[in-house]
């Protein structure tokens, strides 16, 4: 029997902690910097045409340069790229500092070591509660060997083979 009640904000993460994500940071580029922020709520949401969706809170330093750009990446990180994610949800202005990264082909920045990475137009943003959706029109994407980063009961997890 699980627990079940009248539902509370600390209620529903908890529940939602129950759900196992993997890792992502969703970047961007503005006046020639790069940008970008640890997000776990992405989703691939249509084959034809190729959209994915990525949820990004209103509270989010990022998100005006995210409202504001035509494209936006998504890079899946790697199960030894623990540090890259703290780093990211941090409230650091120096994010990219001494990581690998490059900008791809749309001007994103793609981080390296990462085991998929996608290059993604601006479809729609949607505001929902607390966050925005963003929708994005995959135009490129890239997959590596390895095993991914996980997050499950508010930790980082691995596979175990």
């Amino acid at each position: 029997s699980g627990n079940s009640t009248i539902i509370t904000s600390e209620l529903f993460r908890r529940a939602c902690s129950k759900f196992t994500t993997g890792i992502t940071i969703v970047t961007t580029s503005a006046d020639g910097n790069p940008h970008g922020v640890t997000v776990n709520s992405f989703t691939s949401v249509s084959c034809e045409p190729p959209l994915v969706s990525v949820s990004i809170d209103l509270k989010c330093s990022v998100l005006p340069a995210l409202r504001n750009a035509n494209h936006f990446g998504v890079n899946v990180l790697a199960e030894d790229q623990e540090d890259i994610s703290a780093r990211f949800a941090g409230a650091c202005d120096s994010r990219f500092d001494g990581i690998g990264w490059h900008f791809g082909v749309t001007g994103v920045p793609v981080i390296e070591g990462v085991i998929a990475a996608f290059e993604c137009r601006r479809h729609a943003s949607i505001e929902a509660g607390d966050h925005v959706i963003l929708l994005g029109r995959v135009e490129l994407a890239e997959f590596f060997e390895g095993k991914p980063l996980l997050y499950f009961n508010r930790r980082y997890r691995r596979l175990s083979h």
